[in-house]
């Protein structure tokens, strides 16, 4: 029998890699984050692989193919799947269930999904595979549409051959595979044995080294794993996981092709999604999809639904508005309406810089003379240098309204603007405060007092970090919301919250000796108890106007 791709006795791992004591680390692309490194992926301490384990025939396979298609049907899945330690679901405190899944424990999921689906259609396992991928892992939709629809039209929409019909040659023109002899690879064009030579259900035969070097450019340089096809001219069919697993000889290119499978399941499966912190490689598991925190075993704490940092009071939508204002040229350009003027003849953008109101254009083809203020030629002012006597009221209006509305506009952005990055920056700071805070903690214990009664400055820590995020989103909240009497109150809310936060900042990053030590104790609990509760008020009055429609929105 063949082996499968997906077979993962993680905890007694067969390797049926070769060894290469030169490689220390591989590199893997992941979501939202490029090219990380994963240095736990050795091939002496494999934490993470999958493995091409031989079933209980041991049957091998030589370095050049049989001659034969590859068959899905002589594909089994290892479902004794060894994951370390017991997964648990985790719940917030507003029970929002979900769990932390391991890379294998990913893996595991991808088989107990394939393995459900197969026990009920009856199909190779890589072609169960390649449609649960086509349905983006929507297990009930794929069932569904196998059962009351046209199966001829499925297979062909997912890019696999019918399992169901032995495939006519003769129809699609492929020449019969001889049963000994030699044969010409239509790639390379070298004439070789047959047993140099393999194809997919498709019929299109190519030698090995052709469909190495052709899967090895597709995983390597175009990052393709779920999707690649035959490498015949206009043939769509998809390459099985356990053809890539026998052609590639590379055990580097096998562990990235094994990466980009694992990595496709987890971003079409809308109830998976990466933890987005650079170091981690867990995934989050929710029942329902939700803009809800979770918190990964890494203490990331997200937002499921967009995969934003936690962003509470403000919804998804605006605040992927506002990353986007802030990452574009909207603001800039606010700038230009507000501190600029056109050309009257070419319109190039120019800034006042004097005080004389007698423009010259600086455009080599223009040159144009005109008045800023009126922007009407210049030859008519006579001798007004510095001021303009020409005034029509509507055209003076239209211009003074439009000028002041960008300004009015520019001034507003950067008033929220400013605000949230402020306690963006403070944010970052604070996080460095931990380092300082356990310094203290340890000085504090050389003033007897013991591990215990100093931990009240590591829960200081947290909720200063925890009232910057909040008041950090609370600044984008603000920046959409039109104006009425709730908003008043969120205001004055939000101005209090801001004010106990920085007082609490304040009293940690102070100095600690042993005459203050009592009163600093005391001060800091007291403060940083009402900066929780006072979060907790402006939470619960902004998700109460969510309940009542409170709000409306300057989108």
């Amino acid at each position: 029998m063949a082996t499968d791709p997906f077979s993962l006795p993680i905890a007694k791992l067969h390797l049926a890699l070769p060894h290469c004591d030169d490689i220390k680390s591989v590199t893997y692309p992941y979501p939202n984050r490029g090219y990380v490194q994963f240095p736990r992926l050795l091939f002496y301490d494999v934490t993470y692989l999958f493995s091409v384990v031989m079933d209980s025939e041991e049957e091998t396979y030589d370095d050049v193919d049989s001659g034969n298609e590859s068959s899905g049907d002589d594909v089994d899945f290892a479902m004794e799947v060894e994951v370390p330690g017991h997964r648990e679901k985790q719940t917030d405190s507003d029970e929002y269930p979900f769990e932390v899944l391991s890379t294998e424990e990913i893996v595991q999921h991808m088989v107990d999904c394939i393995k459900e689906v197969n026990s009920v259609v009856e199909i190779p396992t890589t072609t169960t595979r390649i449609l649960l991928n086509h349905f983006k892992w929507d297990k009930e939709k794929l069932m569904e549409r196998f059962y009351d629809g046209d199966q001829e039209q499925l297979f062909s929409e997912a890019r696999v051959v019918n399992p169901f019909r032995k495939l006519n040659i003769s129809i699609i023109k492929v020449p019969k595979k001889p049963i000994s002899g030699t044969e010409e690879c239509e790639i390379c064009f070298t004439i070789l044995p047959c047993s140099h030579m393999t194809g997919l259900e498709c019929g299109h035969r190519f030698c090995t080294h052709c469909w190495g070097e052709y899967l090895t450019t597709k995983i390597m340089e175009e990052g393709v794993g779920q999707t690649i096809a035959c490498a015949a001219h206009g043939c769509d069919i998809l390459v099985d996981d356990a053809s890539v697993m026998r052609l590639v000889k590379d055990s580097k290119v096998k562990l990235k092709y094994q990466h980009l499978i694992t990595n496709s399941f987890v971003e079409c499966n809308r109830l998976l999604r990466w933890c987005p912190s650079p170091d981690c490689n867990n995934a989050i598991k929710v029942q329902y999809v939700e803009p809800h925190h979770v918190t990964c075993k890494c203490n990331h704490t997200f937002c499921f639904s967009c995969g934003e940092n936690w962003h509470d009071p403000v919804k998804c939508h605006l605040l992927k508005k506002w990353i986007k204002k802030c990452d574009d040229d909207s603001e800039t350009s606010n700038w230009i309406a507000a501190n600029t003027k056109e050309c009257p003849r070419c319109n190039v953008t120019i800034e006042k810089d004097g005080g004389c109101n007698h423009m010259v254009c600086k455009n080599q083809n223009c040159k144009a003379d005109f008045c800023w203020v009126c922007l009407g030629p210049w030859e008519p002012h006579g001798s007004s240098w510095y001021n303009c006597n020409r005034y029509d009221e509507d055209e003076a209006k239209a211009a003074r309204d439009a000028q002041e509305k960008s300004r009015s506009a520019l001034q507003r952005y950067l008033f929220y603007c400013n605000r949230y990055m402020n306690h963006m920056a403070s944010l970052k700071f604070e996080h460095k405060l931990y380092a300082s805070v356990k310094e203290k903690m340890e000085e504090m214990q050389q003033h007897n007092m013991s591990w215990i009664e100093v931990q009240f400055l590591k829960k200081a820590v947290d909720i200063l970090c925890q009232c910057r995020q909040t008041l950090m989103y609370t600044y984008v909240f603000a920046y959409y919301l039109q104006k009425n009497n709730q908003s008043v109150i969120f205001e004055d809310n939000q101005k209090d919250l801001e004010g106990a936060t920085e007082t609490l900042s304040e009293y940690l990053e102070r100095d600690i000796t042993s005459e203050n030590l009592a009163d600093i104790k005391q001060k800091v609990q007291d403060k940083y108890r009402y900066c929780d509760s006072r979060r907790k008020v402006l939470l619960e009055h902004v998700h109460e106007g969510y309940e009542k429609e409170w709000w409306d929105y300057n989108e």
